[in-house]
């Protein structure tokens, strides 16, 4: 018989709460960044079609002071981003926890419904895109074929700044889905009552 276990495993925990300060400045000093250029597409060819383009971000919600300094934080934390991404996939792998948390076929019901895996789904998705855009940003030249396939460096900026806004919603929704079931939040800091696996 397997073991009990807890809603919420620890280290499921540790990586949630570790996104929380560091998605919010990777967003802050990315607007910060976003306003040494707010629009897209090369100049006098804007894409017109991308949302907020020309948008000057109000300074409170910026980060970095400067463009160099919010550049410097941004790639500090994307690393940190980028590792503890890592550890959660890994462990998603090994313990058997993404059948539980991401969207697949054939899934008997389940602690999360199918809308609440599709968005975890899309959340790990548009990470990854916001990862490979930020490193066909970064090195344009050295990961040519990367930045080829993201419709070279504007278009890279594009769906760099595209993932950024779905992830934004994504947090809008949790939230919004904390408030209404509340009493589950404490699972998020001490696991939850343990329970058949």
């Amino acid at each position: 018989m397997a073991k009990p276990r807890r809603p919420q495993p620890l280290l499921i925990r540790i990586t949630h709460w570790i996104n929380v300060p560091v998605l919010a400045i990777l967003a802050m000093s990315g607007l910060q960044i976003f306003l040494a250029y707010p629009f897209f597409g090369p100049r006098g060819a804007e894409y017109d079609w991308v949302p907020l383009s020309g948008w000057m971000p109000p300074e409170w919600i910026r980060a970095g002071g400067w463009l160099a300094g919010a550049r410097h934080l941004h790639f500090a934390f994307m690393w940190v981003l980028v590792i503890n991404a890592a550890i959660y996939v890994i462990y998603l792998a090994a313990s058997g926890e993404w059948r539980r948390r991401l969207l697949w076929r054939n899934q008997a019901r389940q602690r999360y419904n199918r809308l609440q895996r599709a968005a975890y789904t899309g959340a790990l998705v548009l990470g990854i895109a916001e990862v490979l855009s930020g490193l066909a940003m970064w090195k344009p030249v050295q990961l040519h074929r990367l930045t080829w396939l993201m419709g070279g460096f504007d278009g890279a900026r594009v769906i760099h700044f595209l993932a950024m806004l779905g992830l934004f919603g994504f947090v809008i929704g949790h939230v919004i889905m904390v408030i209404v079931h509340w009493r589950k939040f404490p699972e998020m800091i001490t696991g939850g009552k343990r329970e058949d696996a």
